[in-house]
């Protein structure tokens, strides 16, 4: 009940979300000289996505009364702080060589700007609803000394815009190094900024303009060897899966046909393998209220994931509309820790757990503290560096306010449902009094190598794949082939339960019945590859630099991680649990 209830109102809130964007935007048709919206976005290093500064914290030519444009929860989360932009783009209009403001930049500025230009600084704007780029100047490296190198200050921009009938289908910026003012030198420079404007006419339908953005991420010219390396890699893995679950069926035949014999003659043989250990392998786990808590909240993340899948292939988030996944991450969350209420208490009951609501405040803070206490890290840092990626107090009450009044009360309902749901573990053996000591195994028996051969198969599913998100989430790249990304997340889901299966049968095999725990550890390990593969990304594959885009890069990838290992250790339980009772329900365990 409680899961349909959220279903419902998730639906109820995404298509109202979806009606708000629809309603709040114009239809964007204008006439020949119409004032059309510009906006300044913010400015940053092109290698840290996350160092973004406010558009006039450098020394632009700005208006004389700035207007900042009201922000929407995920625009405010994406570090987007949209201002007027003195540039007067109105429709329709061509312009040539307009002067926009003279200032002299003194030493300082000069000195703050020939940074910014060694950092390739670009800048982000927003002309009716369309982003573009441009970057502040440029370095000339005619010399081999870095030291004689010459900084140069773009001062004239100009735009190519198309239009079709009456609306903006396309804007270009362009900046010329011939139109450039040397910024080298520790001196007072005085500079004229200016523009111009060339308007052409176009037959791209509206409806597409959009289509630009799609193909300046990795299509057309990667989405052949896109296809290719994932299809390689998924039949890779699907067969590999398939030679283990070939294996594993025939020798589970073999050990059902032997203890079927071995019940003709029980007194005359004794008992070995997994079927010796029928009395312990459903005594439950040390921690059950952690184990619970895992449980709950790895189930909510897996729905997180679903839901968000479903949003991303129905077209909801479309090339720069702004802030949407951050709203439908946070708005999601909250509306299905109902799910992780329930889990949580409802396994726990069934565990035999006393002090339910212990455990549904471990599982409400199981993901969220560690999550809340990294924001608070990295918000720190950004308010130190005036970044944008620091939240205002208002954004955070509104978080505050959301945790409070949805997530919390959701958490609560969820749990009292799953504490009078009153279900019994169902256990395919009865467990005896006492547990039978577990043999003295191998090394390659142990928890950590168990860890790594499960992890491994699993993250090679998703290896290519994950070069391509974090190109998009930590670089420029648009990710928009959502159909590849849920066709690998389907394949991740499936080999991660196919291998923890595996090792809990070899595990079993051997007469080591301690499967609770070291299903979710080999389940989850996934997620400590993808750790380990954001090392080699940042100091391999990427530019970025600086004590803020990296605090920002691991801090969040380490949530993100660990978001996986409970989200996948769950799914590796469960299907675990799923093996185990199927096995001993198909023997004779009295």
């Amino acid at each position: 009940m409680m899961v349909r209830i959220e279903v419902a109102v998730l639906l109820l809130l995404v298509s109202a979300w979806g009606f708000e964007v629809e309603a709040d935007e114009s239809d964007h048709r204008y006439k020949e000289g119409d004032h059309v919206p510009l906006y300044a976005n913010k400015v940053g290093p092109f290698h840290n996505p996350s160092e973004t500064y406010r558009y006039y914290d450098l020394p632009f030519c700005s208006p004389e009364h700035v207007t900042e444009k009201k922000e929407a929860l995920g625009e405010v989360l994406n570090g987007d702080r949209l201002v007027d932009a003195p540039y007067e783009l109105n429709f329709r209009e061509d312009k040539q060589s307009m002067s926009l403001c003279k200032k002299t930049l003194s030493k300082e500025k000069v000195a703050e700007l020939r940074n910014a230009v060694s950092k390739d600084y670009y800048f982000q704007m927003y002309y009716d609803d369309l982003p573009f780029w441009g970057f502040l100047g440029k370095v000339e490296k005619d010399k081999p000394d870095p030291s004689e190198n010459k900084y140069l200050l773009f001062k004239h921009i100009h735009f190519d815009i198309l239009y079709s009938d009456d609306r903006v289908i396309e804007i270009n910026v362009q900046t010329d190094p011939n139109l450039s003012v040397d910024i080298t030198e520790d001196k007072e420079v005085d500079v004229e900024f200016s523009y111009s404007v060339t308007w052409k006419k176009t037959d791209i339908p509206f409806e597409k303009r959009m289509d630009k953005y799609k193909k300046s991420s990795f299509m057309p010219q990667h989405l052949e060897i896109h296809w290719f390396s994932i299809i390689n890699s998924c039949v890779t893995v699907l067969l590999l899966t398939g030679f283990l679950a070939t294996i594993l069926m025939r020798v589970l035949r073999n050990d059902f046909i032997k203890y079927s014999h071995d019940d003709e003659s029980l007194e005359d043989q004794e008992e070995t393998g997994w079927k010796y250990i029928h009395g312990d392998v459903f005594r439950f786990p040390k921690h059950r209220s952690l184990f619970s808590a895992v449980i709950g909240s790895g189930t909510q993340l897996l729905a997180l994931a679903m839901f968000i899948f479903l949003l991303a292939l129905v077209g909801v988030f479309y090339p720069y509309n702004r802030g949407s996944l951050f709203t439908a991450l946070v708005v999601i969350y909250a509306l299905t820790s109902g799910i992780a209420g329930y889990t949580a208490t409802s396994f726990y009951l069934q565990l035999e757990g006393t002090n339910w609501v212990g455990n549904l405040l471990l599982t409400g803070c199981l993901f969220c503290g560690p999550l809340f206490l990294t924001f608070c890290f990295l918000n720190t840092i950004a308010i130190v560096y005036s970044a944008t990626a620091a939240l205002p107090f208002g954004t955070i009450l509104v978080i505050i306010l959301i945790w409070a009044l949805v997530t919390s009360p959701l958490l609560v309902l969820g749990g009292i449902a799953g504490k009078n749901s009153k279900t019994e573990f169902q256990a395919s053996c009865r467990t005896t009094k006492y547990p039978r000591e577990i043999p003295q195994l191998p090394w390659y028996r142990g928890t950590i190598p168990q860890m790594a051969m499960a992890g491994f198969l699993p993250f090679s599913a998703i290896y290519i794949e994950l070069y391509y998100i974090f190109a998009s989430v930590w670089g420029h790249k648009i990710y928009t082939i959502y159909s590849i990304l849920f066709i690998v997340f389907i394949i991740l889901i499936i080999v991660t339960a196919f291998i923890t299966v595996a090792m809990t049968y070899f595990q079993l095999a051997v007469e080591d019945h301690e499967w609770w725990w070291r299903s979710i550890l080999c389940g989850g390990s996934t997620g400590i590859f993808i750790f380990f593969y954001c090392i080699y990304y940042y100091h391999a594959r990427s530019d970025m630099s600086g004590f803020m885009q990296t605090s920002f890069f691991f801090g969040y990838m380490t949530c993100i991680c660990y978001g996986f290992f409970l989200m996948l250790g769950t799914v590796g339980f469960r299907a675990s649990l799923l093996f185990v009772r199927h096995i001993y329900r198909s023997i004779k365990c009295e």
